[in-house]
């Protein structure tokens, strides 16, 4: 560090660890932070975190203010704890506490920080390296207030702490609008399909005949009624079912030429870019389809049977308990993709994996399930309506990773003050077209 005083954590926070709750507990009026919802999230997002009855009795302690800083205490994956998170823009609605496997910082009142600048310390290599004097190596296995009191920190001066802030957060604004297009991009293309294959207000509906299950003309809304050309096909008329390849352990690499997508990659929305695992010689009998590509959309297979994702990047592989859903003709996407999306397919599946014969959702027999489906150029219509929308999810998915890669590139350089902030200004970085200037 250059010409950076250090001190102890202690001397400038406190700390609190957060909520013992049960089962009994969760209701409705509190939202609370758990550790699975910190990811490789900068702020939480309120509206998917669980929720406990309001009628219970916590401290007022317990609840979380604008500039907290959340800890990951205690995990079984040692990866995950010092994981952090800032608290900002909270709901007015309800109070946020936070799980006992948590840690809140809470910068003292009489300090003159820049919370923001700290959010970036705690999410550097640094603090890892600092961490990792109190534990086994790179990990430890808990948490504690002692530890974090007790690791020093770097204090620049506040207008230093500032602009590095500044420069940082710049990147992360650009990602968070992009994640708000995004969503609006994908909420618009969602209503659409409900609109056409869920209401079956499609276009033309007012003048298509509807047949109720004994194949009676019925109106519009009646219930059980389908519109007349719609037929009851298996799965595999729109799309196939790819089993990923069962790459043995021993073959796993921390780096190397293909990163492999496991089923912990594969969250509810988009693919998870950061894998941990790679493979660097490719088995002699992998086939073509386990190399993945933009667009490729992800089912789990086991776990959390259903999850849906898209891919946006190359040089990835497919490892086994993945399948990748390839629809039969390219206008076929974005319906199979909203399709295996919808709540209604996500509980079905859940529901038939949950069999006595049926551990795991199987790939074969999930291609022989039968659904309502609409006919080819109801399909190619709705495409041509939402392509669009999923070429510009892509397209800012890869913005978002231009940004964050250049930004952890940023990172340590600024924090350990390897590169200095003087004359350096957000406005002049370029930072989307030509990271690599600033570099």
């Amino acid at each position: 560090m250059v010409n950076w005083k250090t001190i102890p954590l202690g001397n400038i926070a406190e700390f609190r660890n957060g909520v013992n709750f049960d089962n009994s507990s969760f209701g409705e009026g509190i939202k609370v932070i758990n550790v699975s919802d910190f990811k490789d999230r900068m702020y939480p997002d309120y509206s998917l975190l669980g929720e406990l009855d309001a009628a219970s009795k916590w401290h007022e302690e317990s609840f979380l203010k604008k500039g907290d800083i959340v800890f990951v205490r205690s995990n079984g994956n040692k990866n995950l704890i010092g994981r952090s998170i800032y608290i900002k823009n909270l709901p007015n609605d309800v109070k946020v506490t936070y799980s006992a496997f948590c840690i809140r910082l809470r910068f003292k009142e009489d300090i003159k920080i820049d919370s923001f600048f700290y959010l970036y310390v705690f999410k550097s290599p640094l603090f890892r390296a600092l961490l990792s004097q109190f534990g086994n190596g790179a990990n430890i296995n808990n948490l504690n207030q002692d530890i974090l009191k007790n690791i020093k920190i770097p204090v620049p001066e506040l207008p230093t702490q500032k602009k590095i802030a500044s420069i940082l957060s710049a990147y992360d604004d650009l990602i968070e609008n992009n994640n708000q297009r995004i969503k609006l991009l994908e909420e618009m293309a969602e209503e659409i399909y409900k609109e056409w294959f869920v209401r079956f207000r499609f276009p033309g509906y007012k003048d298509a005949t509807f047949l109720d299950k004994e194949g009676k003309k019925v109106a519009h809304g009646t219930k059980g009624a389908i519109p007349e050309g719609w037929e009851k096909k298996p799965i595999k008329d729109i799309v196939d079912i790819i089993s990923g390849y069962a790459f043995k352990t021993e073959s796993f690499e921390e780096d190397g030429d293909y990163g492999l997508v496991t089923i912990k990659n594969v969250q509810n929305g988009f693919f998870v870019t950061k894998t941990t695992d790679y493979i660097k010689e490719l088995p002699k009998n992998i086939k073509d389809d386990i190399f993945l590509k933009d667009k490729d959309i992800l089912l789990s297979l086991t776990g959390n049977i259903g999850r849906i994702c898209l891919v946006y990047g190359d040089n990835y592989l497919l490892n086994q308990r993945v399948a990748k859903l390839k629809p039969k003709t390219e206008d076929l996407f974005e319906y199979v993709y909203l399709f295996f999306r919808s709540d209604f397919l996500r509980k079905t599946l859940e529901n038939y994996s949950n069999g006595a014969a049926q551990q795991n959702l199987s790939p074969v027999d999930t291609s022989e399930l039968k659904f309502i489906t609409p006919p080819d150029e109801l399909l190619e219509k709705f495409s041509d309506i939402t392509k669009s929308f999923f070429d510009e999810i892509i397209l800012l998915l890869k913005k978002n990773q231009i940004l964050q890669e250049t930004r952890d590139l940023l990172l340590p350089r600024l924090i350990s003050g390897k590169l200095s902030v003087e004359g350096l200004e957000v406005e002049e970085m370029n930072m989307a077209a030509e990271p690599h200037k600033i570099l």
